[in-house]
């Protein structure tokens, strides 16, 4: 046995894959309860982690894809018609099922995908939260009444369901991310199509598994929660084309995000884009410096700075910079990097080489354009990183108008810059092309009022004396700019899955006309 091996064997990986319904050869698509004989070619998912293979799986082919379509189609036209408390009632029962299995589909989680174990636990909690926000708003699908200018005359807004939602998660997040659109979608009356990224399968595969005996036992029309796993070879251009799918939200790089916007956009489609960020931390001389430090520290180098909300960018204040400069690099030498699911870790691997020579090539482009890097830089090597994956959380001094500086690299890389005027900061924060998370660390009013007014920080979230990382599901999730500008999550996005109609009733005999328009004949 070899050690990457053996290290499996101790996590108890087999006893996981065999709870979650996990297979040596998996379908690539299902209907809900029913798994497709899928023929596409073998995807065979390994941890980053250790190397090992986990499990594989047929892709979904285009005929697979086609029969779900169809199948999500007839689902549709049953499950818009159960009133709305009843489709809440099954998700309520979804996220029971969830906290039932919990512990298993986190350290999956964590094992295909790289994030520590607690991050593995923390992102299946977040599809827990979502199912019970999206109980309550089953009951809260509330138009408004507008008053008529024409006289015994009745106008108001109301929601409908609008069919098929088409769902394209990215690898960083494999789980949350669907529940966030899923459940929505499910109790405003759509039906749900899931395109996992390619890198996680398996944790697409295993919620499947977990759910199937709730929908079964509800009675879910069968097509209601489909699960399409494939790479674009299978389902791509296709999907995104599709004008039965009135719908489709993608999370991913900006790059994916433009391609999946303008082939939606082409058809009329709606589109929710939750794309790149370049996150930035601002550190005020009025800052408490402790809570300060603790969320740059999880911001930076949390998830292997794999979050679309890491912190990549930090402003200091001049008079503060060398000190907390300092204390920065003293605590990056003391971080634990590490396999995900050793308590003790607290960063675990990339999720692969290929992110691994993003890194390295990022911190290449920073030094030839003059930054410096003040720690990292570089692989991890020797016993426990033999899967190559692993790399040290660096930090850069550098200027905010590199160009490397203004990309997101999805990677523990963060730039920290002085600055001397609350002005400059917020200038600085905003002068690149992202706009999802920004925060500012402050116990000064006016300077955190000024960063959430007007002239404050132009992200979809804005945060003081938090960090850029952590959202709540209760609030709308998203950002500005290359971000995309789409919501997901809690608030009012629930508006995004409905098609809004305008209503006016007429109760009177006569025929008045609006503006005041005369047409007698």
């Amino acid at each position: 046995m070899t050690i990457a091996a053996a290290v499996k064997a101790e996590y108890g990986i087999a006893e996981v894959l065999k709870k979650l319904g996990i297979d040596k050869m998996n379908s690539g698509a299902c209907t809900g309860t029913q798994w497709f004989d899928t023929k596409g070619e073998v995807i065979d998912s390994h941890s980053s982690s250790d190397g090992e293979l986990i499990a594989s799986l047929h892709q979904a082919t285009t005929a697979d894809y086609d029969t779900i379509v169809k199948t999500s189609q007839s689902a549709f036209k049953q499950w818009q018609m159960i009133p709305a408390p009843k489709r809440g009632e099954v998700v309520r029962q979804i996220g029971n099922v969830l906290r039932e299995y919990k512990e298993p589909l986190g350290k999956l989680v964590s094992y295909e995908m790289g994030k520590i174990y607690q991050e593995g636990l923390g992102e299946v909690q977040e599809m827990i939260d979502i199912c019970d926000f999206a109980v309550g708003l089953s009951r809260q699908l509330h138009g408004f009444t507008m008053h008529s200018e024409r006289p015994k005359h009745r106008m108001y807004e109301q929601y409908h369901p609008m069919g098929i939602v088409g769902v394209i998660s990215a690898f960083n997040f494999p789980v949350a991310v669907w529940a966030w659109n899923a459940m929505l979608a499910m109790v405003c009356g759509d039906t749900v199509i899931w395109k996992p990224s390619s890198k996680t399968m398996l944790c697409a595969i295993a919620v499947h598994k977990i759910i199937a005996q709730v929908l079964k036992e509800n009675n879910v029309p069968e097509g209601v929660l489909c699960l399409v796993a494939a790479g674009s070879k299978y389902v791509g251009d296709n999907m995104l084309a599709d004008k039965r799918i009135p719908m489709i939200s993608a999370t991913g790089s900006t790059r994916v995000g433009k391609r999946v916007g303008a082939i939606v956009g082409e058809r009329l489609g709606k589109s929710i884009l939750e794309l790149g960020g370049n996150n930035a931390i601002i550190i005020t001389e009025n800052a408490d410096l402790n809570i300060a430090f603790q969320a740059v520290l999880f911001g930076a180098v949390g998830t292997a700075g794999q979050r679309c909300t890491s912190t990549r960018r930090l402003f200091i204040h001049k008079s503060i910079y060398d000190t907390f400069k300092t204390k920065l690099v003293q605590a990056y030498g003391n971080i634990r990097i590490g396999h995900p699911l050793d308590a003790n870790t607290l960063v675990g691997p990339l999720i692969d080489k290929g992110a691994v020579n993003d890194y390295l090539s990022a911190i290449e482009k920073a030094k030839s354009q003059g930054a410096k890097i003040i720690y990292g830089g570089d692989v991890c090597k020797g016993e426990g990183y033999e899967s190559g994956c692993y790399v040290l959380p660096t930090i850069v001094e550098a200027k905010n108008e590199y160009h490397i500086v203004q990309e997101e690299t999805f990677a523990p890389i963060l730039y920290i810059m002085p600055y001397d005027t609350i002005d400059e900061a917020i200038q600085m924060q905003n002068d690149v092309p992202q706009g999802l998370s920004s925060s500012i660390f402050t116990r000064n009013l006016l300077e955190s009022e000024k960063f959430l007014s007007h002239a404050g920080s132009d992200c979809g979230i804005a945060n003081v004396n938090i960090g850029t990382s952590g959202a709540e599901i209760g609030g709308a999730f998203g950002g500005e700019k290359e971000t995309g500008g789409g919501r997901e999550s809690g608030s009012d996005v629930w508006k995004y899955y409905m098609r809004r109609q305008t209503n006016t009733i007429n109760y009177s005999t006569e025929l008045p006309l609006a503006q005041g328009i005369k047409f007698d004949l």
